[in-house]
């Protein structure tokens, strides 16, 4: 771990041992299994950074300039980092190194913000009066992240944390830390002052809930389970402590008659099999125009049939493992869930070369109703649900349909259609003719039980920020009390 600017082991000198999902005997990192009292370290370490340290009250350019060498050390280190990625996840390496690329991106765009940050101005409240708003940094940030995506996720919250001058502890997933603690290192040799920024390793209860409950941590941002996020929001909410949740994703893609197939077909695969579907804005609902939706599905069976899987270490493989046998038999019981309610199994359905890791076949369901599980549920592996539809009003319905509201995707040629298709669908986060596209610049978020607040751009940084409104009185003000 990563505390106070200093490398630790867990006071218990206990450890977690990781296995890779893509190479099934290979022992890949030990990570030590923090506790309660680690965890208390940690927020203590943050808590006297913000307080008394120079961090927050560096000007922004200073904290650009770091931020700036912060994107520069990953890129230095890209290669370890994407081979620790690949190892811990089972994704394949090439994702793993635009990931982290992007992800060098993502802190350029922070640092380049930090020292932009503004509050505002109110010139005409009276002749006597001028109001000002200071824009603040929130305080100490506990930061959750899963393992599907540990480094995207962990720079989609720091670099804006600590731009807006916050201090932070990270707990990653015990499945996928060696990354975040890597870059906690990097940070720190690239000029991020000690307790700034703080990470521990373990499990949620041990290490994860503390975040929730300590009051000298200010803001909590979670990603993960519905579940869990209840959980830790009910908990802060105990201590009125600010929290930022992105949580499930059941993503429709609509397909329009005059939709480009070939092109429909191509992101729907990668829509739904991207990072073996462990992915929270997954297109994992098809949502196809009936009359295109034979040609559609089986230009997509033929598509999936040929998606090169397998050793995520190796140069062409697209599709990797899944994070461990548990999960595989969770999405294995979807697919028989669907089998079992009616839902007609075009394709897959079960582990596919399971000697070499935690492989589950491409599997695509057609003839799903709304109300099935397979169509309510997020299954978060690579299982396609199809559903047809006739009018637009039915496809946004049908997109509408469930509990979550965290992405959505629109396939037609009428760009009137896709616009106001977009503007009904209730989803932070929307594309047209392409799907799981992002840009630093972008905001994004749930609607529903998707989550609340809103991450990247300029919003992102209002989530680590407080506002003071500041009246001033200019002059001698007029008595209140008169003798």
């Amino acid at each position: 771990m990563l505390i106070d600017g200093k490398s630790r082991d867990a006071l218990s000198g206990e450890t977690i041992e990781r296995r890779s999902p893509g190479h099934r005997q290979s022992v890949i990192a030990n990570w030590p299994a923090g506790s309660t009292a680690d965890a208390d370290l940690a927020i203590a370490a943050a808590r006297k950074a913000f307080d008394n340290g120079p961090w927050p009250r560096m000007s922004g350019g200073e904290r650009s300039n770091i931020m700036h060498a912060v994107a520069a050390g990953i890129l230095a280190n890209l290669e370890e980092l994407a081979l620790a990625e690949c190892l811990e996840t089972g994704k394949p390496i090439g994702q793993a190194r635009g990931e982290i690329d992007y992800c060098a991106d993502m802190w350029r765009y922070a640092a380049g913000q930090a020292r932009g940050l503004e509050g505002d101005t109110h010139n005409a409240i009276g002749d006597n009066r001028l109001g000002l708003v200071l824009r603040e940094p929130a305080g100490v940030v506990g930061i959750i992240t899963p393992w599907n995506f540990p480094f995207i996720i962990v720079s989609e919250r720091v670099p804006w944390a600590l731009g807006a001058g916050c201090t932070v502890v990270v707990k990653p997933s015990e499945f996928t830390s060696g990354t975040t603690v890597r870059l906690a290192e990097i940070a720190l040799e690239a000029g991020v002052p000690p307790g700034v920024f703080n990470v521990i390793t373990g499990t949620g209860p041990a290490v994860g809930q503390i975040l929730a409950e300590d009051p000298r941590v200010d803001v909590l941002a979670f990603t993960g389970s519905v579940r869990v996020g209840t959980q830790l929001a009910g908990i802060a909410a105990a201590n009125i402590k600010r929290v930022g949740l992105e949580l499930g994703g059941k993503g429709p893609q609509i397909v329009f008659a005059d939709a480009d197939i070939e092109a429909a077909a191509d992101g729907i695969a990668y829509g739904v099999y991207h990072n073996a579907g462990q992915c929270c804005i997954s297109g994992s609902r098809l949502i196809v125009h009936n009359s295109i939706r034979p040609a559609l599905l089986d230009r997509l069976v033929s598509l999936s049939q040929r998606l090169p899987f397998g050793d995520p270490l190796g140069a062409t493989t697209r599709y990797g493992a899944m994070v461990s046998d548990q999960h595989i038999d969770k999405v294995a019981s979807y697919v028989d869930k669907g089998v079992a309610e009616g839902a007609e199994l075009l394709l897959g359905g079960g582990k596919v070369g399971a000697d070499a890791g935690n492989f589950f076949a491409p599997t695509v369901f057609d003839k799903v109703r709304p109300d099935m599980t397979i169509a309510q549920e997020e299954i978060f592996g690579p299982v396609l649900a199809t559903i047809g539809f006739d009018t637009p009003e039915e496809a946004v319905a049908l997109a509408n349909g469930t509990l979550f509201g965290l992405s959505a995707s629109v396939w037609s040629r009428d760009l009137e259609t896709a616009i106001q298709t977009t503007r009904r669908i209730r989803a932070g986060r929307c594309w047209i003719n392409s799907v799981i596209d992002g840009t630093p610049e972008m905001p994004i978020g749930g609607y529903k039980k998707s989550g609340v607040g809103r991450e990247l751009g300029r919003y992102g940084f209002d989530e680590y920020s407080q506002f003071k409104g500041l009246h001033m009185t200019l002059g001698r003000p007029q008595p209140w009390f008169q003798s």
